[in-house]
C-alpha cells in the first residue's frame, strides 16, 4: 500500500481528530481505500438509500449474527448500513442503537432512518453521539448542558466534571446489561491504543448476561512499529491502530468473555505494509460465565477430537472423562456455543437449587459415576430397553 502523498494535517497524538477528518470527508464522497469487499445479504439492501450503500466502510458483515427480537448495539455505526440491515432482522419487536462520534456520518444515518422505516413499515433504530470507548456519556446531552452552563473558569470545569460523572452513573447513554448483541464493522481499530482496554470493558458492561458480540475488524500478524503508528493517514485508514491477531482475543478474555472464537479469518491480507499483513477477521464471544458455583452432582464428558481442552475458567477436560462441574458451568458447556462438544450427565436425583452447596470451581476433578447415580444405586435391567434414541438407527 502506498501512503498518500499529502498526509492529514493532524498530529499523531490526536487520533480522534485524524479519524474525524477522514470520515467526515468520506461521508460526503466515497473513499474506496476505507473498505474491503463484503458480500451482504441482498434482501436487506433494497430498502437502503443509495448514499448509505455508497458511503459504507467496513470489512465484514456482523449483522449475520443478529437474531429476531434482539436489542442490537452497533459501535461506530457510521452512515447506518449495519443498523438498517439489523433492524430488518430483529423485526418490529427488536431494537437497534447506533453509536458514532462523527457528526457528518450521524447526519447521514439520522436523515436516512425515517426513509428506511417507511419502507419496512416500522422504525426501531436510534442513533446516538458518543465515543465507543465511553458508552455512558451522551455527547448530545453534554452539549445541551454546556449551552446552559458554559465553562469559563476552574469552578465551571469542576461542575462539568461533576455533571459527566453524574450522567455516567445515573443516566448512562447505554445502560448496564441492556443489550443482547454488540456488533461493529471495522471501527475498533480507530480507537487510540490507550483507550482500547476501556473499550472492551464498556462492551462487556452494556451486554446482558447471556449476551454476545460479533466484531468484524482489521488485525495485523505483527505489532505495527512506531513509524506506522505515528502516521495519521494509516491510522484513520484502519491500518496503524489495528489490533494484533492475539491482542483482541486477550483483551476479551481479560474482560470476562467466554467462547471467544475467530469465526472468520481472511486468508488473503487486505493490505501489506512494510511486510506486515493486515486482514479482516470476525470475532464472536459471549458474556455469562460470572456468578456463584453450586454443586448439583453434574458432570460433562468432552467428546473430542482433541486429547484435552481447557475452558475460560481453567477447567481441563480430557476426552471421554467425566469431569465434575458446577451447575453454572454445566449449563454453559451443554448449550449455546459449546452445544454438541460435550455430553451432559445429570444426577439420578436432582438437587434442589436451595440445597446446593458451594462448588470449588478453581480445580478440575473427575466425577465418579456413583456421585451422579447415588451410592445406593443398585438397579438391574435385562437389556430389553431401546439402545438407540427414538428415530435413530443403531
Amino acid at each position: 500500500m502506498d501512503t498518500p502523498e499529502q498526509p492529514l494535517d493532524v498530529p499523531r497524538y490526536d487520533v480522534e481528530a485524524a479519524v474525524r477528518a477522514r470520515y467526515s470527508a468520506a461521508s460526503m464522497e466515497r473513499e474506496a481505500a476505507l473498505c474491503c469487499p463484503v458480500d451482504y445479504d441482498p434482501r436487506y439492501l433494497a430498502v437502503l438509500p443509495a448514499e448509505v450503500l455508497e458511503r459504507d466502510y467496513g470489512c465484514g458483515d456482523p449483522s449475520r449474527y443478529v437474531r429476531e427480537g434482539d436489542v442490537v448495539l452497533d459501535l461506530g455505526s457510521g452512515g447506518g448500513k449495519i443498523c438498517f440491515i439489523a433492524s430488518q432482522i430483529v423485526g418490529a419487536g427488536g431494537r437497534v442503537i447506533g453509536v458514532d462520534l462523527n457528526d457528518d456520518m450521524l447526519d447521514l444515518a439520522r436523515r436516512s432512518a425515517p426513509v428506511v422505516g417507511a419502507r419496512i413499515g416500522y422504525e426501531n433504530v436510534a442513533f446516538r453521539r458518543g465515543r465507543i470507548q465511553d458508552l455512558a456519556l451522551d455527547l448530545d446531552a453534554l452539549d445541551t448542558w454546556l449551552a446552559a452552563h458554559p465553562v469559563h473558569n476552574s469552578r465551571d470545569r469542576a461542575a462539568l466534571s461533576e455533571y459527566e460523572a453524574r450522567q455516567r452513573r445515573d443516566a448512562p447513554m447505554i445502560a448496564n446489561g441492556s443489550v443482547d448483541v454488540v456488533v461493529s464493522n471495522c471501527v475498533l481499530n480507530l480507537v487510540d491504543d490507550d483507550a482500547k482496554p476501556q473499550l472492551i470493558r464498556e462492551i462487556f458492561r452494556v451486554l446482558k448476561v447471556g449476551g454476545r458480540i460479533a466484531i468484524s475488524d482489521i488485525v495485523s500478524d505483527e505489532v505495527a512499529p512506531p513509524a506506522l503508528r505515528d502516521d495519521p493517514v494509516l491510522w484513520s485508514g484502519c491500518i496503524s491502530g489495528a489490533f494484533s491477531e492475539y491482542e483482541l482475543l486477550r483483551l476479551l478474555e481479560e474482560a470476562g468473555f467466554h467462547a471467544i472464537t475467530l469465526d472468520k479469518w481472511q486468508a488473503e491480507p487486505w493490505q501489506v505494509v512494510q511486510g506486515i499483513e493486515f486482514r479482516s477477521v470476525t470475532v464472536t464471544a459471549h458474556k455469562g460465565k460470572q456468578g456463584e458455583c453450586r454443586e448439583a452432582n453434574q458432570a460433562v464428558i468432552y467428546r473430542g477430537p482433541w486429547k484435552q481442552v481447557e475452558d475460560d475458567d481453567g477447567h481441563v477436560f480430557r476426552r471421554g472423562e467425566r469431569v465434575a462441574v458446577c451447575a453454572k458451568t454445566f449449563t454453559l458447556l451443554t448449550t449455546g456455543p459449546y452445544e454438541g462438544q460435550t455430553i451432559g450427565i445429570e444426577p439420578l436425583t436432582t438437587i434442589p437449587e436451595a440445597e446446593r452447596a458451594l462448588f470449588d470451581c478453581t480445580r478440575t476433578s473427575a466425577r465418579h459415576p456413583r456421585e451422579s447415580k447415588g451410592l445406593d444405586y443398585d438397579e438391574t435391567r435385562d437389556g430389553t430397553g431401546a439402545c438407540c434414541a427414538p428415530g435413530e438407527s443403531c
